[in-house]
This record gives C-alpha cells, structure tokens and sequence, in this order.
C-alpha cells in the first residue's frame, strides 16, 4: 500500500463490490455484523455479493466506537483552500487545517489536515485507535504538502496528535499546529473542540468599538494565573470574569491586557514561549469559557487585548520545531532561525504557508474570539537579524543590511489584513529599537508603539537618588522631542518589575515616606504625560517584592496606610484621566502639549500644559526633597484639581498653595516629590 495514497487502497472498491480495511475485521454491512478475511500487512477484504454504498457499512474501532469508513470518503479539503493556503493569503485557514468538527457528505466526524511536505508518511493517532500509528494513515493531497484525513463518528474531546514518518526512517509525534485546545501541561496532545457553542451578547460593543486614538486608553495589564487563586490553584475564566470587572471598572481602567493566554508548556515562560498558536491554555478553563470570559467583560464595558506571540517558538518535541523533520515553520539557517538568547526558533517569514498560519492566528483570535486588539510581542526581534545577536551569530541580508526584509514584510501584511477585516481593532507594537514608520499607515502600519525609551529613562531617573539625578533631569525633557514622531503608548509593564528588577516601589530610593512619594510622583507622571497608558498588576498596590508568576498578588498589602493611599492614588489619577479630555484626546498631536518649564535642573521642576476639546491643564511635577516656596511658574491657572502630597494618598497633606498671581504667572508653595494638576 501507498502510504501517501491510502485510499487509493483502502475503503470500498470495484464499483461497491469489495471494502478493504486496516488493522480491523468487523464491518456492518446493511445492519449485519460480516468479518473480513486478512490478506496480509494488516489488510482486510470482504467480497460483497452487490453494491453498496459508502453510508451502508460501518467498521469497528479497537476503542469499541462503531462508524463509517474514513477511507470510503473524498476529501473535505477543497483545490481552492489548496491553492490559497500555499500561496499565503487564506484568511479562514483555522476553518480547514487541524481537527476540525464537521459534517461530511452528510456523515458526522471529525476532519483532519496537516502540512508536512516532506514527511513520507503521517498518520492520525489518539485514544479512538490506541495511538497505533498503523491504524489511519492520512492522504498526501496532489498539491501543496498537506495530508488529510476524515474519521466519522469521532466527538468533541478525543485526544489526538499527528505521526510525521520521517525521511530516514524515524516517526514524530506532533501536536496539531492549529488545535484549538491542548491538553493540561505536562500532557501534550491536541484536542478536538468545539468553538462555536458559545452565545455571544457583545454586539452592541463590537459595533461601536473604536480604536481609542482619541479617547482614553488605559490598559491594566494581567498575568491571570497570579493575579488572584483559590487555595493556591487557577481560577477558572468564568470566575475571574466578574472579579477583574468590578476591580478594573473601580479603579478606572478601559482595557485588560493579558500575558499569553495562548497555548504554551511552560508556566515559567509566563506564555511568551507558545506552542498552539490557534489554542486557549488549558490551565484556566475551556474554550467556551474563554469566550464567555471575553464576553463578559465587553458587556461591562472593558475591552481586551492579548499579547500575541509570533517572533519566536520554542523547541519542545511536541511542537512546530523540526515538524516533519525539516525546517518547515522555522528558517532552515541557524543565524536566520535560532535565537541564542532564547534559545527559542525563528519564523521563516518568506515561506507563504508560515506567513499564512501567523496571520491567520491573528485573524482568529481577533474574530473568533471577539478579542479588540493584539500586542505583538518583540517585534525587533522580527525586523532586525542582529536583535540579542553577537558578531558572528548572525549574517546579513541580501543587500547586505541587518534588517529582515521578510520579517518587515510580513509585519505590514500582518497589519494590512487585521485593519482590513477588523477596522476597529488595536494593533500594538513592542519594538524597542526605534525603527522609523511603526505607526504609519504606509510603513509598519501599527496602531500603537509602546515608548520603551520613556519607560527605560523614566525609570532610570526616579530610580536616582535625588541628590544625584540633576544630569538626568534632560532625559525627561528629550523624550518630547521624538514623542510624535509615532502614536506612543507609555508602558509599566511585567518586564519591569521581575528578573531582578524589583518592583516599582522597590525602585525608588529613600526611606518609607519617600518610597512611596516617590512612587505616588512617577505614577502621576505617568498618567499626566501624553501617550495611551498600560500599568502592569502590583503597581497599583504598592507591591514590595518584584512579580513572581507562581504566587499571588500580596493583595494584604491594602491593610497598611502607605499601600492603600498608593492604590487611592491611581484610581484617583485614572478618575481624573477618564473625565479629563486634555489627558487624552490630543495625545498624538503637537498641538495637546505645551512646555511651561522644561529647564530648571537644580530645583528639579518640569512643567506643562495638556489641552484638548477645548480645556487646558497645567502639570507641575517637583522631583527634589526641597520645599519650594513662593516658586514661580510663568502660566496662570485657576484651580488646583488634584495632588499626590494630599494626605488620602499617604502624602504631607501640604499642597500646593497659590501664594501670588500676577500677568506673567503665579508663585506656588511646591512640597517635595510631588505633582500638582491645576485646571487651565
């Protein structure tokens, strides 16, 4: 027998007349129970005296499940999703590849489809066969590298994985590329699921969904599995749904921003190091539940976003990595397709069918998981050969520049699709290197780059002790300088406050009341300077240790004065953010900021003016522990509106007092550590 051409053997032949089976001897035939005569290699015939049809035998499974013959079927995987799928652009691809639920030629089943071009055989394995590789073997379609298999009678919830026979000699087993749910670590295969069960009641949402670039964006950023547990375990999607509503609704938050909730092995890698690509983790619930999770949120009102991985993969044996025992996903030269740091892969993202699944993830997730929008992760890793590399770790590309071309290529592609079928959704970029064009249309093509300088020198400056940081005072100022040259987003993120980092208010220096001015003082900055905004979990409390992603948050912390005025500090800063149209309605436009006072090194004092929808604040941000009488400031405003020294928040409880206005400007009594916003 063919191993590529299964049913060129297999199934019923000679016009209806004979039906040849695998490794199985029972059939059914018009409701009588026929044993088959073995003719060798595992092969069974039964000689009929008439015709029948496909529908009118069944054969016996080694589990016991009695169904149709796969064999006596044609292929539900069409010439057109063929061609699509090899020339790089079918947009529904999660529909056709992998196990899929389905109804073919009027039988229930399961359909199966793998691409593995150079595999010289591959068979389906699982629970319904006893995981025997010899049991369902899998058509080599004539064109494109993709096998297929239909097995009737299979249900949602059969464990499944793909046997790659190697060239060489060698079998892989291999999950499923596109499964839609994996089973609970440290077991690894795919399962088949159902994603389409769930009931859907977010319509009004979806459709007035904007993209937020004149709104108030501001993202609370979530690793769910340490957020908040029950007894030291998981809290399932639909438990948590209700909890981060009401937490993020309270304390002022717009969207939720998760760590990969993707399929991935490790919890230690935090989900950055995924292997299902079209999965939702298992550690959390089903897929329904993730759907209602999602829902549930939109109902309320807050958006959701995912940290979406497609820079790098890791090597487990399960995986994408070496899948038929080529470089099939991943690019077949080292400097290219290995990452040393990571000691991750890289995508080939010249290869159609590799540009294909990626894309076609992200599509998936955004629709049929209703998610609003994508941080792509590491996209400098994407752009640039030499990213983490040492000399002689990577080489040029063809015109001798350390840029991927294909990696850039698949960036704008990746944007033009999402932006074509989903309008409305956010795309926002982790690039870290400055590459020009990563929020314009006709380049990148990204919604939203996160500002990593601002984050790395603002952190930089808060982290110095005030005694010592006047050079640094520039930093602050400079970064208005390049700040329009993208649509920023200002992150405080995981990558801040874990591996050695400390925790924010482990960073600033001095003793407690200083600690947690200085805190109060950069999140104020924070929320005052223009950029969409994202805070990672912790900060809000005041968390003392940096983030560990297997214990919970010290949400006890909320039962010492200094903590709770911290946590009543952001809400009262995202409140003011919310209501405010100067903090966010012209953030990408030169015209939403003013300089007031941007020189004043030795008493260490910025000033500056927000304005939008026709309203104006004045930000003063005083970074000494100098008390500052009678300092002047060359604007006049009206009232103060907010102050992070006010006692509700932990601090002196001696704001800012206006002691003289004049024409040119006023004098203001300014407490260390401390940010004053006064109405325009």
């Amino acid at each position: 027998m063919d191993r590529k051409k299964p049913h060129a053997h297999l199934g019923l032949h000679e016009e209806g007349r004979m039906i040849r089976l695998l490794g199985s001897s029972s059939v059914e035939v018009r409701g009588k129970w026929l044993e088959a005569v073995e003719v060798g290699e595992g092969i069974y015939e039964l000689a009929l005296d008439e015709p029948i049809s496909f529908k009118e035998y069944r054969v016996k499974f080694p589990s016991g499940m009695v169904a149709h013959d796969s064999y006596a079927f044609r292929s539900s995987f069409s010439e057109e999703d063929v061609r699509l799928f090899s020339e790089g652009r079918h947009w529904k691809i999660h529909e056709v590849m992998g196990g899929r639920l389905c109804t073919h030629q009027e039988v229930a089943g399961v359909k199966f489809s793998v691409w593995a071009p150079h595999a010289e055989g591959v068979s389906l394995v699982g629970d319904f066969n006893g995981w025997d590789d010899r049991k369902h073997p899998m058509r080599l379609l004539d064109k494109g590298g993709i096998w297929e298999l239909f097995v009737p009678g299979l249900q949602e919830g059969e464990k499944y994985k793909f046997a790659l026979f190697l060239k060489g000699g060698g079998v892989r087993l291999k999950a499923d590329p596109y499964g839609y749910q994996g089973e609970m670590r440290p077991s690894t295969a795919s399962v088949v699921t159902r994603i389409d069960r769930h009931r859907w009641h977010d319509q009004e949402w979806m459709e007035k969904r904007k993209r937020c670039m004149h709104a108030p964006l501001n993202i609370y950023k979530m690793h769910i599995g340490s957020w908040k547990t029950k007894g030291g375990e998981f809290l399932n999607y639909r438990e948590l749904a209700p909890l981060i509503v009401d937490y993020v609704k309270e304390m002022g938050f717009t969207h939720v921003e998760l760590l990969p909730v993707m399929g991935h092995p490790l919890d230690e890698s935090w989900g950055y190091q995924v292997t299902g690509f079209y999965a939702i983790s298992r550690r959390y619930g089903t897929v329904e539940d993730f759907q209602y999770f999602v829902d549930f949120l939109h109902q309320n009102h807050v958006g959701l976003i995912f940290d979406w991985v497609p820079g790098h993969f890791p090597i487990d044996d399960h995986s994408i990595a070496q899948f038929d025992g080529s470089s099939l996903y991943e690019h077949e030269d080292p400097k290219w397709g290995y990452h040393p740091k990571w000691d991750t892969l890289i995508f080939n993202y010249g290869r159609p069918e590799v540009l294909n699944f990626l894309i076609g993830s992200a599509l998936f997730y955004l629709g049929v998981m209703h998610l609003d929008g994508l941080r792509v992760d590491a996209v400098s890793s994407i752009i640039f050969l030499d990213f983490e590399r040492k000399p002689g770790e990577w080489k040029p590309n063809k015109e001798g520049g350390n840029e991927n071309l294909e990696g850039i290529t698949f960036l704008k592609r990746l944007n033009e699709k999402v932006h074509e079928y989903f309008p409305t959704a956010l795309m926002i970029a982790e690039e870290s290197h400055a590459y020009p064009g990563v929020t314009d249309p006709c380049r990148l093509g990204f919604d939203l780059r996160w500002d990593l300088g601002w984050s790395i020198d603002t952190l930089k400056f808060f982290e110095t002790d005030p005694f010592h940081r006047s050079h640094l005072y520039g930093s602050l100022v400079h970064e208005m300088s390049y700040f329009y040259t993208e649509k920023h987003l200002l992150p405080l993120s995981h990558d801040d406050v874990t591996l050695g980092k400390k925790s924010l208010l482990s960073k600033m220096p001095g003793e407690d009341n200083e600690r947690f001015a200085h805190l109060r003082l950069l999140l104020s900055y924070f929320v005052c300077h223009p950029g969409k905004k994202l805070l990672f979990m912790g900060g809000e409390l005041g968390q003392i240790e940096e983030w560990n992603c297997r214990e919970k948050l010290p949400w006890e912390l909320l039962e010492r004065p200094l903590h709770q005025g911290i946590y009543r500090c952001v809400r009262a800063l995202n409140g003011l953010y919310l209501s405010h149209l100067p903090l966010f309605a012209e953030d990408f436009s030169e015209n939403g900021f003013e300089w007031v006072i941007k020189s004043d090194e030795e008493r260490q004092v910025l000033a500056y003016l927000r304005k939008g929808g026709g309203k104006t604040l004045l930000c003063i941000h005083h970074f000494s522990l100098s008390f500052l009488e009678e300092y002047f400031v060359p604007y006049v405003a009206k009232e103060e509106v907010f102050s992070t020294d006010s006692k509700e928040y932990g601090g002196s409880g001696i704001v800012g007092q206006t002691v003289e206005k004049t024409e040119t400007g006023m004098k203001l009594t300014l407490p260390p550590l401390t940010t004053m916003i006064m109405s325009g």
